[in-house]
């Protein structure tokens, strides 16, 4: 069936009479705000520049549509939406261009994303929800092209859940499930792996979702013909139109010029997906870009003139003033005084905002001159620091990078004096940076009392005679509890619903809790990840699994660019307290078996990262974690499902506290730290080397972000004086980041004897079978000839060389 198309034939001009010239005065007020926004990058006020002119038109159009509830999950061209909707003022606008470091001026990131990103704040002062039923909502936006679009799966599927799930409570987050997810994507991006993925997904699954798609003939410099089949992406996606027999999308689509039919398209998207939780796509064509891709580059290099001249009769902006004029809605004298006075309002605006941006560095400036100058007249090298002074003076329009650099580099020439002005100099600098650091650095994880590091410990309890079982009957036992415990929990992947997971960790819960709440996936990690996120951004607890740690590189953009940086690029303004659940380490072969923990540690802060040695140990990090609200990465133990643990009887309620380590073992004469499935090796090994006389503690990592928040490594060492960290991971992965954990952050340097050792996977994948495992990852002769070796260096004596 042919993608539908819509004229302005198709609806009555009076339905939308009144609203027409508020929709005219917002297109040209982010028009001004575009050409105004290159000239700040252009002249140098801003670093970049990537706006929305050109859009304006089915923007408006759709935030006609858009009702309270509703979510964006959008890029960086939507500024005209968020204008329509109230949400951005120019003012707000060169804010985020100028990248204001304060909330209320900077509200979509208080200059943390470049200008362009948006968002909506979705928690009140204390991390509660808002109402998001009363609000018109917009996930943060991130810059990777087709990035919004594994989220907004998640963002659909929620109200899917809303309406089908009567257990939920959906005060604050849904009305019966009526919150239609929206979608905008440029044409050329809809080439990346991540659309197409998410497309699949949708249609598969029926979720409220409509996907925006503005369609300007090229991707930068790269016409369309280049990125997409018959370059023409509703048209390559054809076949999934729904028919009356099967279901799939509703395919819409309207020229970006002609506002009634842009006006009836997203109206009627808006009510299929409704009412009906059908995807809808739109595909708006004859879009133009008037300034080009970005600041970074001129349009003019790659578009023919005849593109060019094609471009400016069809703008939107151009053709909606033309058909204000056909329609005698306003005359053109009228119109002509209307603009002057938007762009006038537009100039203001960005006048006001500069001086705004500039005020409190103006201020800190004049403090600094005076102390530079009470400094220099005390000083033998007052001509360095004069020069430094003047330096800053002939800075007109200081930023904040200024003003520190020129105060900790006349600092340098004060070194060795001790006189009032170099203390008040010290206490200036000292003051400036404590109130500005924290403008961009704080908020990569929760700062209330709710964070999970503050969940207290809750150790298991158990009968007088427990039962010994599976490690995955603990698993599942616990997730059973948990389902009970929290009606707005459920998790997701591949094989988890039907057969309870490829470990069996979920067994029989789909069929006790729903093929809702206990679901399967199609094989589609990055999708599994946005899932998650869309729905813990609507007040679900979701737990995404991904079926093996390896697989878990699939959905790293995912988690890296979006999950992670959340609350750090909203400023605490949105939670998405996604669990992900998986299993790895060690077992058989490469794709299996890998460890890559230095990627994700480095990758991935924000979140927690959790390596159980144990399920009992796992399963009380989900309840800690279910008691809190941050994202975090389970990872059990791949070779440990089938071994026997004894079965708590406070399922469900024990908590593993986060950021803690555990002795396992205490020893006096060197500290072996490690975590996961290899653990287990060297609590075998430091048995055997009791037989050498070899007294070693043990100490599971358990937290690797956070890791050991109270120091007990550390304390350790004080009793040992030798540390040696094993760990499957390659060399200088997560080792390396244990180590420096331990030396600098805990400073326990200062109290080893012997050099800090580490002992890892070779550099390669683990080969296939129990030998593959053997020789590429620590076995427990390797473990035993480490530790060996180093007591054999401190004491070669009691230690004769081994080999």
């Amino acid at each position: 069936m042919k993608p539908h198309s819509k004229t302005s034939n198709d609806i009555s001009f009076d339905d939308f009479q009144s609203q027409i010239l508020k929709d005219y005065e917002v297109a040209v007020t982010s028009r001004e705000c575009s050409l105004l926004g290159r000239r700040e990058v252009l002249s140098g006020k801003a670093k970049f520049g990537i706006f929305g002119d050109g859009k304006e038109l089915p923007q408006l159009a759709m935030a006609r549509a858009f009702q309270d509830g509703d979510f964006r999950s959008g890029y960086y061209r939507d500024q005209t939406f968020m204008m329509a909707l109230g949400y951005l003022n120019p003012k707000e606008f060169f804010h985020g261009l100028y990248a204001t470091t304060d909330m209320e001026k900077e509200p979509m990131s208080a200059g943390r994303q470049m200008g362009g990103h948006f968002v909506t704040h979705s928690l009140n002062a204390d991390g509660t929800w808002k109402d998001l039923t009363k609000q018109k909502n917009s996930s943060a936006d991130i810059s990777c092209t087709a990035g919004q679009m594994p989220r907004l799966l998640g963002l659909a599927q929620a109200s899917k859940l809303y309406r089908n799930l009567e257990e939920i409570d959906q005060t604050n987050f849904s009305n019966n499930g009526n919150e239609v997810a929206w979608g905008t994507i440029g044409n050329a991006s809809t080439s990346e792996g991540h659309f197409f993925e998410t497309v699949n997904a949708a249609g598969v699954m029926q979720v409220p979702m409509v996907i925006c798609i503005w369609d300007d003939d090229y991707g930068i410099s790269v016409p369309a013909e280049f990125h997409t089949t018959k370059g023409d992406i509703s048209e390559a996606l054809s076949g999934l139109q729904r028919d009356k027999d099967t279901p799939g999308y509703e395919i819409l689509k309207v020229k970006g010029w002609d506002y009634t039919a842009l006006i009836h398209a997203f109206e009627n998207a808006s009510d299929i997906a409704r009412e009906d939780h059908v995807p809808v796509m739109i595909h708006v064509t004859e879009l133009t870009q008037p300034q080009g891709h970005s600041t970074s580059g001129s349009h003019e290099r790659y578009k023919s003139s005849e593109r060019l001249e094609w471009e400016r009769e069809n703008d939107c902006n151009k053709r909606f003033r033309e058909w204000i004029l056909e329609n005698g809605i306003k005359t053109e004298e009228e119109l002509k005084i209307l603009e002057r006075e938007i762009k006038l309002k537009v100039r203001a605006a960005k006048k006001e905002a500069w001086a705004e941006f500039l005020q409190p560095h103006i201020q800190a400036k004049k403090q600094l001159i005076q102390l530079l100058e009470s400094a220099a007249s005390q000083s033998p090298n007052r001509s360095f620091i004069n020069k430094v002074k003047n330096d800053l003076i002939a800075i007109e329009e200081p930023i904040k990078k200024d003003l520190a650099s020129k105060a900790r580099k006349a600092l340098r020439y004060l070194i060795g004096e001790t006189n009032p002005e170099r203390a008040a100099l010290q206490q200036w600098i000292t003051n400036f940076l404590n109130e500005v650091q924290p403008k961009y650095s704080s908020h990569l994880y929760n700062e209330l009392d709710s964070k999970a590091t503050e969940v207290k410990a809750l150790e298991p309890s158990y009968d007088n005679n427990p039962e010994e079982v599976d490690g995955r009957i603990i698993l599942r036992d616990n997730f059973d509890a948990l389902f009970a415990k929290y009606p707005q929990a459920l998790v997701f992947g591949e094989d988890t619903g039907n057969i309870g997971d490829v470990n069996q960790g979920l067994e029989g819960l789909q069929k006790k809790y729903g093929p809702l709440r206990v679901a399967d996936t199609g094989i589609r990690e990055t999708t599994i990840i946005g899932q998650g996120i869309g729905l813990s951004l609507r007040g679900l607890r979701p737990i995404a699994e991904i079926q093996y740690l390896d697989y878990i590189l699939y959905g790293i953009q995912t988690l890296s660019d979006d999950l992670a940086s959340l609350m750090y690029r909203t400023v605490g303004k949105q939670k998405a307290p996604l669990i992900v659940r998986t299993r790895g380490h060690r077992l058989e072969g490469i794709w299996h078996s890998g460890s890559p923990m230095g990627g994700l540690i480095h990758l991935l802060r924000g979140m927690y990262i959790l390596v159980p040695r144990n399920m009992t140990q796992a399963a009380g990090f989900y309840n800690t974690l279910l008691k809190s609200d941050e994202p975090a990465i389970v990872i059990e133990s791949l070779n440990g499902y089938r071994l026997k643990e004894k079965k708590p009887s406070n399922l469900g309620e024990f908590c593993t506290p986060i950021g803690k380590v555990e002795t396992l073992k205490e020893g006096k004469d060197i500290t072996l730290l490690s975590y996961g499935s290899t653990l287990r090796i060297v609590q075998k090994v430091a048995s055997e080397l009791l037989e050498v006389g070899i007294d070693a503690e043990v100490i599971d990592a358990q937290s690797l972000l956070p890791f050991d928040l109270d120091h007990d490594v550390v304390k350790s060492l004080q009793k040992t004086n030798r540390l040696l960290i094993i760990d499957e991971d390659v060399p200088g992965g997560c080792s390396a980041y244990l180590l420096q954990e331990i030396l600098e952050n805990q400073e326990g340097y200062k109290h080893l004897d012997s050099a800090p050792q580490t002992l890892t996977a070779k550099e390669h994948r683990p080969a296939y079978a129990s030998d593959g495992d053997y020789f590429s990852k620590p076995n427990a002769e390797d473990i035993f000839e480490k530790v060996y070796s180093i007591m054999h260096e401190t004491d070669p004596v009691s230690y004769p060389q081994l080999r």
